[in-house]
């Protein structure tokens, strides 16, 4: 395998500043707030930058290391994309994005963005201040899902590519073992292509070449592609990564929610019909206990969005302060242990793609902003054609 070394790969030295969208999702400040403080008690080197508006902030005015930036737009959870992109120019949203975006004077304020917002606004306002990695076609949403081996597998794409080519799964398989590396230490994450069978033959046209891309990429060391898999092998563990598009990604999440809750239905009638059944549940309640643990969805909070050039990472909307901080610490990690470097090399090295790495999550963050700043002053998005994406340097 074509990898760095430990050293290489050392983690970042000093603090980590995360952007906060504190307005996004569904219940906004009175959910961030608490998550972000309860964030901080547990990472002393940890900093945030809770961006929303100032009064709607201000008890986290005078928190240690927590800085307050204006924003005095919400894009809310049904807004079209068109009025986060053209119309809501001071969203949080989009201020707590420019915030991980290097200019040319200077790297990034911070190092990831953390929002719980619209995922089509997320995504589009994204893509269009962040601008996608040379030899990435389209960013890809990556989350995980828990296993029975007491772990949990990386699955993308989770709804973000509907339609997708083989060259596209290629790119998300390369993406997605640069995160199960860093996050989860792993430096040779194994890769499995969801399919309808394991059998080399099996699929439609795209998925069949798909494999064939992979298995060039895994005989020249630069994956570790292990075939193809089925739908039930995210849950047994079989591989690290599960590559897929979004149509397929999305539907298998929120099969596996609904049956998880489901069932959680199931045991909860079958306990409450009689008073066996009741002092049955009483005597196995430090099992089920442990059950619901390793189920909860809110531990998994959290989801990648991979191929930008910054690190941003989505909180499900409905998220409650428990589940909002683990997607805080998804960030974290995936900061700390130089994520944005890591998809970039593996691009270079599986995709032969020229150019420097990106600089936000690798050089030094700019000083903190004052305890109040007003970004309202942001670049307005033209209403013309997409501009063309041109390479940064680093």
């Amino acid at each position: 395998m074509n990898t760095p070394t430990v050293a290489e790969w050392a983690p970042l030295t000093g603090a980590v500043r995360l952007a906060v969208d504190c307005m996004g999702g569904d219940h906004g400040a009175s959910v961030t707030l608490p998550a972000c403080r309860a964030f901080l008690a547990t990472h002393p080197e940890a900093e945030l930058l809770l961006v929303g508006r100032a009064e709607v902030l201000a008890p986290a005015e005078g928190w240690p290391r927590c800085t307050v930036v204006a924003a005095s737009e919400v894009i809310t959870m049904d807004d079209p994309v068109e009025v986060a992109l053209r119309r809501k120019r001071d969203s949080s949203m989009r201020v707590a994005l420019s915030l991980v975006k290097a200019g040319d004077d200077g790297p990034a304020a911070a190092h990831a963005c953390v929002s719980a917002g619209n995922t089509g606004a997320l995504m589009a306002v994204a893509r269009y201040m962040l601008k996608t990695l040379d030899g990435i076609d389209r960013p890809a949403i990556a989350s995980v899902m828990p296993n029975r081996l007491d772990g949990y597998t990386t699955v993308l794409d989770l709804g973000a590519n509907v339609d997708c080519t083989a060259e596209h799964l290629l790119q998300f398989a390369v993406m997605g073992s640069a995160l199960v590396a860093a996050v989860e230490g792993k430096p040779h994450p194994s890769v499995g292509l969801l399919n309808i069978g394991e059998e080399a033959i099996k699929g439609n046209e795209v998925i069949k070449r798909a494999g064939e891309l992979l298995r060039e990429a895994a005989s020249a060391g630069r994956l570790n592609f292990v075939g193809n898999v089925e739908g039930n092998d995210i849950f047994t563990g079989k591989t690290d990564l599960v590559v897929c598009d979004g149509f397929v990604g999305n539907v298998a999440l929120k099969t596996a929610e609904g049956l998880a809750s489901m069932l959680s239905s199931f045991i909860r009638q079958e306990f409450s019909r009689s008073w066996y059944g009741k002092f049955a549940a009483l005597i196995a309640l430090p099992v089920l206990g442990k059950v619901k643990k390793r189920v909860d969805h809110r531990r998994y909070n959290g989801a990648a969005l991979l191929g930008l050039r910054g690190l941003v990472f989505k909180s499900h909307g409905s998220a409650d302060a428990f589940a909002f901080e683990q997607a805080l610490n998804r960030a974290y990690d995936a900061a700390r242990n130089r994520l944005l470097e890591r998809v970039h090399e593996r691009i270079r090295n599986t995709l032969q793609t020229a150019g420097p790495p990106p600089a936000p999550s690798l050089q030094p963050v700019q000083p903190a902003p004052a305890a109040l700043v007003d970004v309202s002053a942001l670049d307005a998005v033209p209403t013309g054609s997409p501009q063309p994406i041109t390479p940064q340097t680093a």
